[in-house]
């Protein structure tokens, strides 16, 4: 079992949090925390393997509380989830050694995606004691990922599909066409609609035909929403 202290300053986040990450086998969350003084209590009496952590907060950030738990040299793991996106807040992240950053607000699946993430890496480095090249390749570039790059056709990419996925997510409530979507992420009409056919496929989007003025149908396109609360 994965034990997991969540640290967030708004109560009704912090208890979000916790149901989310309780809903995935293999979690359990230890305690919560409204703010870095509180953590570090929870840090010193509980034993703690991850922690899902705001950085910013009252009394002691999460980023100065990253900074001293790394001094004092814990294996512990950090998976980030704030509102802050800057590059100096994420590539100080990265070299302090977090697992995941995750920008708010999120879906409970990329949270999910994390996790999942995360329980596979250390389940590979707990049960084995050498790593092959492949197996090092899955700790460092991810299982899940790698399971879903397989799964896109020839010629798709995963950050072209994951910038449309976001695109689509913002704009939900709207029906939009493919040349909305082409002048707003500067891609190529004939590009989008190559992945918008996948994604509807897949069932992520819903195709709608709109007739003009002129009886010429044109499509329209709606993110389809999958709550897994």
């Amino acid at each position: 079992m994965i034990r997991v202290l969540v640290v967030e300053d708004d109560p009704m986040l912090a208890e979000l949090n916790r149901r989310f990450v309780e809903k995935i086998e293999g979690f359990m969350v230890i305690a919560t925390a409204n703010n870095g003084e509180e953590a570090i209590k929870e840090l010193k009496n509980k034993k703690i393997d991850l922690v899902i952590l705001d950085i910013y907060m009252p009394k002691i950030d999460g980023m100065e509380l990253f900074r001293r738990v790394r001094k004092q040299n814990r294996m512990i793991d950090f998976i980030l989830v704030t509102a802050a996106n800057d590059m100096d807040k994420i590539n100080e992240a990265l070299k302090l050694g977090a697992v995941d950053y995750l920008v708010k607000p999120f879906e409970f699946k990329r949270l999910e995606k994390a996790l999942l993430n995360y329980k596979a890496r250390k389940n590979l480095l707990i049960k084995k004691p050498f790593a092959s090249q492949e197996e090092i390749d899955k700790l460092f570039i991810g299982e899940y990922k790698e399971e879903q790059e397989k799964e896109l056709k020839k010629g798709l990419h995963e950050f072209t599909l994951n910038r449309l996925m976001d695109f689509l997510e913002k704009h939900k409530k709207e029906l939009l066409s493919s040349e909305t979507i082409s002048e707003n992420l500067s891609m190529s009409k004939v590009t989008i609609r190559r992945y918008l056919d996948y994604l509807e496929n897949k069932g992520s989007v819903k195709k709608e035909i709109e007739y003009g003025s002129r009886g010429r149908p044109s499509y329209r396109y709606r993110y389809i929403y999958k709550n897994k609360e």
